[in-house]
């Protein structure tokens, strides 16, 4: 998430626990979380609380370590939102090409000195990397789903570029809630609570 502060107000908070659950406190919500694991699955159920109305972005901020040869595994045709650069404009387009003629943003490499963000109207991505498969799913009734993209392949930042890749589920259609459209971003409803689930799984294909 961009913005102020960067990557938004409960990034850098401490949690604090309370029973099976955690929270961060901040004046204008709660943000609170229970995560379970079972075998190769992890499902997080989070709650924000807030005054209705109240309008906000979340994202499962999952910087990845995968080689070259790891692709994405999203809806084909899935609305993408490309962003070129560190500014709020952003081009129009569909997965995994984004606009036409665009990057393969499907691709996680090699290294071609690239940098792009994006963001794509879809609740699920598979992450295949040789025999492993990571699949992340966000669930959040009534309210915008998404995947956000960091695809850095050297790109950035310019005087010293490195790699990085980060594939994450989240509530909005947008980095910035001050770029936010009417229906770009999540908004408490009347109950004062929103409720969301994400979920991991991991795969490994047996075949050697």
């Amino acid at each position: 998430m961009r913005g102020a502060p960067d990557h938004g107000d409960a990034w850098s908070r401490p949690w604090r626990r309370d029973g099976g659950e955690e929270y961060v406190d901040r004046p204008d919500f709660r943000l609170a979380r229970r995560i379970v694991t079972e075998a190769d699955t992890l499902v997080a159920d989070y709650r924000l609380t807030a005054a209705p109305g109240h309008r906000f972005l979340w994202a499962a901020h999952a910087l990845l370590d995968v080689s070259p040869q790891a692709v994405l595994d999203i809806r084909d045709g899935a609305p993408t939102r490309l962003y070129p650069d560190e500014g709020a404009h952003w081009i129009a387009g569909a997965w995994p090409t984004g606009p036409a003629g665009g990057l393969p943003l499907d691709q996680l490499g090699p290294d071609d000195g690239t940098a792009v963000g994006a963001v794509v109207a879809a609740p699920e991505v598979s992450v295949r990397d040789g025999r492993d498969t990571l699949r992340l799913t966000v669930e959040a009734e009534g309210q915008p789903v998404s995947v956000a993209l960091w695809r850095n392949l050297g790109g950035f930042p310019a005087d010293r570029p490195y790699r990085s890749a980060g594939v994450e589920p989240m509530l909005g259609r947008v980095f910035d809630l001050a770029a936010a459209g009417e229906h770009d971003a999540a908004r408490v409803p009347g109950s004062g609570e929103v409720r969301w689930r994400l979920t991991i799984t991991a795969g490994r294909d047996p075949r050697p």
